[in-house]
């Protein structure tokens, strides 16, 4: 806390080997601790912890309705109370996925990120571009050019403040 810098929360690998790790293990982690979360007084504890989930959250875009629904029902903070501290990525390897991500989630907690070497390495052979070059789903949802900002840098300057401390002080930026 007094570092006043977040946390991610990433699985490492399974011990169990019918869970692959990038394609289930990964996901299922992402999904589970933002059910923590949702269970948790964590961020009544650390009101200012900041946590990213990586993969766009894992499920938890695509069952945003179910979270609301199991907060509301184990009378737990709604979930925009919950996201002044959850922070999910774009490492989501298509663009329905970002779409979903975008529209479901406030653009306020949406970090841009790609991978070099993430869970999927080749080519789209559909659009003949990596499947991890996450930039060009962002550029390509329906959002506005405002909140595109947020994603790519509003966002991570917010989560990471001592960012703009170094960024100034090399005078890279005003």
């Amino acid at each position: 806390m007094e570092l006043d810098v977040p946390g991610m929360v990433h699985v490492s690998a399974s011990a169990n080997p019918n869970f692959h790790a990038t394609g289930a293990h990964y996901i299922n982690g992402d999904t589970t601790a933002f059910m923590q979360f949702v269970t948790s007084d964590l961020f009544k504890d650390f009101p200012t912890l900041r946590l990213i989930i990586p993969h766009g959250g894992g499920a938890v875009p695509y069952h945003w309705g179910r979270y609301r629904g199991l907060a509301q029902d184990m009378k737990r903070p709604p979930l925009s109370e919950l996201m002044r501290n959850v922070y999910f990525d774009t490492c989501v390897y298509h663009q329905p996925g970002i779409d979903l991500l975008l529209k479901v989630v406030p653009h306020e907690n949406v970090l841009f990120a790609s991978e070099m070497v993430g869970a999927v390495n080749g080519i789209d052979p559909e659009t003949g571009h990596a499947y991890d070059d996450t930039k060009r789903y962002v550029d390509a949802a329906a959002i506005s050019d405002a909140g595109r900002i947020k994603i790519y840098t509003e966002n991570t300057l917010k989560v990471y403040p001592r960012l703009t401390t170094k960024l100034k002080s090399s005078g890279l930026m005003p």
